[in-house]
């Protein structure tokens, strides 16, 4: 049972970090992606839930990463902080926003749901 659930992509100009974990959140594996390998590498990958942090380009790979037939979760930044355990870098940004799409969140009702 190692196919991975969801994946965490901390996005940058050049080199993004992905972390991909499996449901009970043990990791799956932890890479370091130049922009022009992502793709390549998402695709590659059984569907599941991929998970970046709102920003002006989240939406447009978003869009990419749901035509390769995966689920998208756009996370605000001030949902993603708590959850960086140990220094900021681009891969601690991976591990934390998997962390914080995987939480329950409360709907309008009042009723627990994920992200």
């Amino acid at each position: 049972m190692s196919e991975v659930t969801i994946i965490g992509i901390d996005l940058a100009k050049r080199v993004f970090q992905l972390h991909g974990a499996r449901e009970d959140r043990s990791v799956v594996f932890r890479k370091k992606l130049s922009r022009g390998q992502v793709l390549a590498f998402i695709s590659q990958q059984s569907r599941c839930v991929v998970a970046m942090e709102a920003c002006a380009t989240a939406h447009g790979w978003g869009r990419e990463f749901e035509k390769l037939g995966h689920s998208v979760r756009l996370i605000p930044p001030v949902y993603v902080k708590p959850f960086v355990k140990r220094q900021k870098n681009d891969a601690a940004d991976a591990e934390a926003i998997v962390e914080a799409a995987l939480r329950p969140r409360r709907n309008h009702l009042g009723r627990e749901e994920t992200h």
